[in-house]
C-alpha cells in the first residue's frame, strides 16, 4: 500500500516537472520585445540587491557587535594574576598553578612545538574555558574562579602519539 501511494506521488511530482518544462519551452518560442522586459527587471535585480546587501549589512553588525566574545570578566578595580602557559608535547608549563576564589587570572597559552588545545574543566570535567595553543603566537583566556577545587587542563587537540597524558592540575581555594 505504501509503496503504490509512493509511486503515485512520484509520478504527479514528474508530470508536473514534465508540465512546467514544457510550459517553458513553449512559451520561450514566442518572439517578444525584450526592451521592456530587460528595463523592469533590471529594476527590480537593482531594488533587491540593494536590501539584499542593506540586511546581510544590518544582521552582520548585529551579530558581531559583542566581538570580542573574550572579554575579561574581571572588573577594572583588580589586577588580574598572569599566568604563562607553554605547551609542549606533551605537557604544559604553568608560571602559576594555585588561585584563590574570586581572584581574576589571565593566561597568555602558548606552545612551543605544534598545536594543541588549552581547555580547563571544572571537578565535574565541565569545560569553563579553552582556546588554541600555537607556536608564535599567544591567546589569552580571561577567568576567574568561582569555586574552590582542582581543576584539570587538558590537550584538545591531537598532537601526537602520547596526547591523552598532557593534562595537568590547578588548585583553587
Amino acid at each position: 500500500m505504501v509503496q503504490t501511494v509512493a509511486w503515485i506521488v512520484s509520478l504527479f511530482f514528474m508530470l508536473v516537472v514534465v508540465a512546467v518544462f514544457s510550459f517553458v519551452a513553449w512559451k520561450s518560442q514566442e518572439k517578444r520585445e525584450y526592451e521592456p522586459i530587460k528595463k523592469k527587471w533590471y529594476k527590480a535585480r537593482t531594488f533587491y540587491g540593494i536590501t539584499l546587501v542593506s540586511l546581510m549589512l544590518i544582521i552582520t553588525i548585529y551579530t558581531l557587535r559583542e566581538l570580542p566574545y573574550n572579554q575579561p570578566v574581571y572588573g577594572a578595580e583588580g589586577d588580574p594574576t598572569i599566568v604563562d602557559v607553554e605547551a609542549i608535547q606533551f605537557g604544559w608549563n604553568m608560571s602559576d598553578t594555585e588561585f584563590s576564589v574570586g581572584e581574576p587570572v589571565e593566561f597568555h597559552v602558548t606552545s612551543k612545538d605544534v598545536n594543541h588545545g588549552f581547555g580547563i574543566y571544572d571537578e565535574d570535567m565541565n569545560m569553563i574555558a579553552q582556546t588554541q595553543a600555537m607556536p608564535d603566537y599567544t591567546n589569552k583566556v580571561y577567568i576567574t574562579f568561582d569555586e574552590p577545587g582542582t581543576y584539570e587542563i587538558l590537550c584538545l587537540e591531537y598532537c601526537g602519539a602520547a596526547h591523552h597524558l598532557m593534562k595537568t592540575k590547578i588548585d583553587v581555594k
